[in-house]
């Protein structure tokens, strides 16, 4: 792949640049939001949302994946995995190694923050995160519907 891309670490969401490919990848998602400001205001109050955004050399939105750490806990155990919010590449960026690189950065930036699983949900990749050692997990339910999916990193 092209070394000419950049990849920026986020954790403040007015930036237009991941504005516009987010409103992208809630239009192909057929989501409607009547209140973006509002949504960026939720993403940067919760104050642990973070993003790498990957641009190309003319500085075009390539993706970008958002992730948080999110801490399981019972009355005996607790483990903090990181959890893979949104993910979105381009249309014309798609099956260029772009995805699997915004991947492997995330969990690259949990295991720096001494976060060893990675989890998160899909209707749509599962192929995609089995294919880079993401087990689905049975015994796991999230609230919307769709399989979980987990990676023990490291």
């Amino acid at each position: 792949m092209d070394k000419s891309y950049t990849d920026a670490l986020l954790r403040d969401f007015s930036d237009i640049r991941f504005q516009a490919a987010f409103r992208q990848y809630f239009t192909e998602l057929g989501l409607t939001i009547r209140d973006w400001d509002g949504l960026w205001r939720e993403m940067n109050g919760e104050g642990d949302n973070a993003a790498f955004l990957r641009t190309g050399p003319a500085g075009d939105t390539v993706g970008f994946i958002q992730f948080r750490p999110i801490r399981f806990t019972s009355w005996f155990f607790e483990e903090t995995c990181g959890f893979i919010r949104e993910f979105w590449v381009a249309p014309e960026a798609r099956g260029q190694g772009h995805g699997s690189a915004l991947l492997a950065l995330a969990e690259a930036h949990f295991l720096e923050n001494g976060i060893r699983t990675a989890i998160l949900t899909t209707d749509t990749a599962a192929g995609f995160y089995i294919r880079r050692g993401y087990e689905r997990a049975p015994g796991c339910r999230a609230k919307n519907g769709d399989d979980v999916y987990v990676k023990r990193l490291g």
